[in-house]
């Protein structure tokens, strides 16, 4: 497979090294010096893009791999607001987008036992649901995508919370995220549930960012000569 890898930081120098491994190639590699690259002549020698940027720049980037007509994997967070306008030129032009907040397996198994739990507590109101995560003080945005697909998650289940907050809830229907940045962190999820008796928590810890590039290489693999949208489910068989 071909790769053109759209974000040459620490993590696509990562999904680099595992798709090395995996025997794929990397045809195009692009980062802020090399911006001008990316052209829809450049994306069509590659059977597949890994979007790996920031909020400022996914957007346009994804455009242009809508143009040359090439599926896409985007790991890019922050930038969700313009999520449909990019669905919907993927579904235009025939071609497959993959986005997920958080690429690593074991997130995403996470995240099904968020679901499940927070499912198990929307009949016990005596518990009080927040969110916690930590990442490297280079991350651009907060609350990270990964905490927000989770907060999603809890108030999809729970009838008494309407909405998440990056900051200590002070409002009944309000889901506390508490955001810290340090280092080193390649993150941390934590999602607690408090009574005056007890209290309950999951939590990932990623050591590493094998887990995010492998996934990512994992999700492009399977998007490879594929038509439509997916997500991390679809790879994964959930």
């Amino acid at each position: 497979m071909k790769i053109a890898l759209i974000g040459y930081g620490k993590m696509g120098k990562a999904i680099e090294k595992i798709a090395l491994s995996k025997g794929h190639e990397i045809v195009l590699r692009i980062d802020l010096e090399n911006n001008h690259e990316l052209t829809t002549q450049n994306l069509l020698n590659s059977d597949v893009a890994i979007e790996f940027t920031g909020p400022s720049s996914a957007f346009t980037n994804l455009i242009k791999c809508t143009e040359a007509g090439i599926p896409a994997v985007c790991g890019s967070t922050g930038w969700l607001k313009e999520y449909s306008v990019i669905r919907d030129a993927f579904q235009k032009n025939g071609s497959a987008f993959l986005y997920a907040s958080n690429f690593s397996i074991g997130v995403n198994i996470f995240f099904e036992l968020n679901k499940k739990l927070a499912n198990l507590m929307a009949t016990h109101p005596e518990y009080m649901a927040g969110i916690r995560e930590i990442h490297h003080t280079h991350k651009l945005d907060a609350p990270s995508g990964t905490a927000i697909t989770l907060a999603e998650q809890i108030i999809s289940e729970i009838p008494t919370l309407k909405n998440w907050i990056n900051k200590t809830g002070e409002k009944s229907g309000e889901l506390p995220i508490i955001s810290e940045r340090l280092d080193p962190a390649p993150g941390t999820h934590e999602v607690k549930y408090q009574s005056a008796i007890d209290d309950i928590e999951i939590i990932h810890t990623a050591h590493n960012r094998d887990g995010f590039a492998g996934g990512a290489v994992l999700a492009a693999e399977f998007i490879q000569h594929k038509k439509g949208i997916y997500s991390m489910k679809d790879v994964l068989g959930f």
